[in-house]
């Protein structure tokens, strides 16, 4: 989360000692995350726990600057000290990264082949997202199978509360609904929603049909079409859809049908891949 990010970061630029010599704050802050990522590789390389003097000696760092960067990463949860030794191994919040890193290429793995093939059964651009800090992160992109100039979306940041692929992972998720709620719902077109009674009903309606869809909400002339993808836990641990010219994907104010059945039959069977059982 931002908030810990800013945190962590703070915590490590305080670990200046006589030995460190740098007036440039950019310069500071490199050689800090620099020096604690050396820290956490020395604690990953080896069967054992390592002390403080045995990790000042492997990595050539004075001994107050390794307890310094090892106070802040105590702090965040990366290293444990063991009562006993005081010495220090990796900490579960390094083992809590990991899994999330593992579970989105996982997603992204399992969802290739099947957004491939519904960008031809539909001949739209298809997206798969997750939910990363307040929006949703775009994990793999297909073009739309004709020749138009498109532009790689990988890495894009969505909003969750304007379009499809958000709107399907606040269903399934209360406390990334109250959170984006709380946060407020800024106004992105005309058609956005941005009463949380308007959003409430919104999802209320994609969670008895298992599909979301938006139109203009986000971006004028544009509409999408989502559906949820479950994990092995029941988690929406991401969504899978479909975007491009309103007049390609809604007939009227809704997506059109066969549309709609080609995305959820796309999350379905990568839900299946994932060992979800919800569908």
């Amino acid at each position: 989360m931002p908030g810990e990010a800013a945190r962590f970061m703070a915590s490590i630029l305080q670990c200046r000692t006589q030995f460190d010599n740098y007036d440039h704050e950019g310069a500071l802050a490199i050689q800090s995350i620099e020096r604690a990522a050396a820290i956490l590789r020395a604690l990953a390389g080896g069967p054992r726990r390592l002390g403080v003097s045995e990790l000042s000696e492997r990595l050539g760092l004075a001994k107050g600057t390794v307890h310094g960067l090892l106070r802040a990463l105590q702090d965040e949860g990366f290293v444990e000290q063991d009562a006993e030794s005081g010495k220090y191994q990796l900490g579960g919040s390094l083992l809590q990264l990991g899994n999330i890193y593992l579970d989105v290429n996982e997603l992204r793995g399992r969802s290739l082949a099947w957004s491939d093939n519904l960008a031809i059964r539909t001949g739209e651009a298809v997206r798969v997202g997750t939910p990363h800090a307040d929006g949703v992160l775009v994990i793999h992109h297909v073009f739309r199978p004709d020749n138009t100039l498109q532009i790689l979306e990988v890495g894009a940041h969505l909003p969750l509360h304007a379009t499809a692929l958000g709107k399907a992972l606040l269903a399934f998720d209360e406390d990334l609904q109250r959170e984006v709620v709380d946060a407020g719902l800024p106004k992105l077109t005309r058609a956005t929603i941005t009463a949380p009674s308007g959003l409430a009903r919104a999802l209320d309606s994609v969670r008895s049909s298992g599909w979301a869809g938006e139109q203009e909400e986000a971006v004028i002339g544009e509409a999408s079409v989502a559906a949820p993808i479950f994990d092995r836990r029941g988690v929406a641990a991401g969504a899978i859809g479909v975007v491009g010219p309103v007049e390609r994907i809604s007939k009227g104010r809704s997506p059109r049908p066969e549309l709609i059945t080609h995305v959820r039959d796309a999350a379905r069977a990568i839900s299946r891949d994932l060992g979800g059982g919800r569908y």
